[in-house]
């Protein structure tokens, strides 16, 4: 690889040999499986993690979304620190961090150390590393055929580390200790540090790249602010409410800013240019919901066997079995059903795939003791999940040209962290509500789940059948 954008994207051909191909996407995929991993393997360590560091469920379940939260709100001031620093410099950065943050929360004595370095540490070197994954990928893989398959690759391990997390943490957390799960995560980081050390960026970082520090502390507020306040949902319902327009007021302002800014000819955190790719947004709005509901549904079944059946850690993780399977299935068939089905189409059926999986766990579930009980729903939501997981994330980085990558690569990775937030928030709030209780609250929350799924469907079935021209 060489420094210079031409050389780099003629290397990277659809002619690409294989072996080069898989060099460049290997260390890409393996680090956003692990963050993908972080975000749903600790949903079954909640009753180990709880009588040991002496908390609750909502301590867990705190530590689980503060995690997702600080990803979705550094996520875009991260993306544009890429083109300052660089992306490899960046993407080494965040591993070296999340490491650090794994190792502290394998000795961690209370919650407290346990969300320093699982929440802040892994929370901030995930939104570091996360961007160049993508914009990598961009940049190397110019033609719709091979950039489906590298998002394939990319997504369905992300995709495979969430609904594997369970299982792989159930059987660390049963044979060994919940804590050996992170030293884990740590070993895998440190592997992908050593297959990352030849690649270089296709970019040169430019230092004198201006940075909106204002920018990014008026969007880090407000996003924390409407998560951290659904977390609040009934068990404070008045700091719930306040919290919820404090975060709307200064999203408010941070639009108002950035807007001001642009008209000033200076450059902004995020373009406000970004949001008049129609296809664009509605692509975002899938990429959303689709990781709400992965990460929901995680969160509510793991939760409902561990609280109501009383399972064990690797008894539900082996119950995701299921939903992983469905996934690597679906993925490793993206490139494939890029060349034979629009994106759109591949996006609406998977949204119907994984309705239909999540009405069947909330139908199925109540009304059957049996394990079989899940396995169908699982199933399916892995099934619709994986196949639209890679068209979503092609929509809207094919969107634009590669001078805008490193914004719109933070905005799509900050939006589906946030959908993974808002899943593990809501559904998890409803859960453990003391309104509902059994199945009862895992009931609402999973036709919460549904009715957020339809609205997924919809924006899938919104986008035109043609992606719109690059938003220049």
């Amino acid at each position: 690889m060489t420094d210079s954008p031409g050389a780099a994207s003629q290397a990277v051909s659809p002619g690409l040999p294989v072996a080069s191909a898989r060099r460049l996407i290997l260390p890409l995929a393996l680090a956003q499986f692990i963050c993908s991993f972080a975000g749903s393997n600790m949903n079954v360590m909640i009753n180990d993690i709880s009588e040991d560091l002496d908390t609750t469920v909502k301590g867990v379940q705190t530590v689980i979304t503060l995690f997702l939260l600080i990803m979705a709100v550094l996520m875009i001031p991260c993306s544009k620190l890429t083109d300052r620093w660089g992306r490899k410099r960046c993407f080494t950065l965040g591993l070296t961090l999340y490491g650090i943050g794994a190792l502290i929360s394998a000795i961690s004595p209370n919650l407290g150390v346990l969300i320093l370095g699982n929440s802040v540490f892994e929370g901030v070197g995930t939104a570091l590393l996360i961007p160049p994954v993508y914009i990598l990928a961009t940049l190397w893989f110019t033609d719709l055929t091979s950039r489906a398959w590298a998002f394939g690759v990319i997504s369905g391990l992300g995709g495979i580390g969430a609904a594997a997390g369970p299982l792989i943490g159930g059987v660390i957390t049963t044979g060994i200790s919940w804590r050996a799960a992170f030293v884990f995560q740590a070993l895998v980081v440190a592997t992908i540090i050593l297959l990352s050390r030849r690649l270089e960026d296709p970019l040169a970082p430019d230092p004198t790249r201006p940075f909106d520090a204002i920018g990014a502390i008026l969007s880090a507020i407000g996003m924390f602010c409407i998560v951290f306040g659904i977390l609040q949902a009934g068990s404070n319902n008045g700091l719930f409410a306040i919290l919820l327009v404090v975060g709307a007021l200064f999203l408010l302002a941070f639009f108002l800013y950035i807007r001001a800014r642009e008209r000033a000819g200076k450059e902004a955190l995020l373009s406000t240019g970004l949001f008049k790719n129609r296809t664009c947004n509605l692509a975002l709005v899938t990429q959303n919901i689709q990781w709400l509901l992965l990460l929901g549904t995680s969160f509510v079944v793991s939760v409902y066997l561990q609280e109501v059946r009383g399972y064990s850690a690797i008894k539900t993780g082996v119950i995701f079995t299921a939903a992983t399977v469905g996934i690597l299935a679906s993925s490793l068939a993206a490139e494939r059903l890029a060349k034979r089905f629009p994106q759109r189409t591949l996006i609406v059926a998977g949204f119907i795939v994984t309705l239909t999986g999540v009405v069947l766990l909330l139908g199925l579930v109540p009304a059957w003791d049996s394990i079989a009980a899940f396995v169908p729903g699982l199933l399916l939501l892995g099934l619709g999940l994986g196949t639209m997981l890679t068209p979503s994330v092609n929509v809207v980085q094919s969107s634009f040209p590669e001078a805008l990558q490193g914004e719109i690569s933070g905005l799509s990775r900050s939006i589906s962290n946030l959908g993974s937030s808002f899943g593990t928030a809501i559904a998890g709030t409803i859960l453990v509500s003391v309104v509902a209780t059994g199945n009862a609250a895992y009931a609402w929350a999973m036709a919460a789940l549904a009715v957020i799924g339809l609205i997924g469907l919809v924006a899938a079935l919104l986008l035109p059948a043609k992606s719109e021209p690059q938003t220049s």
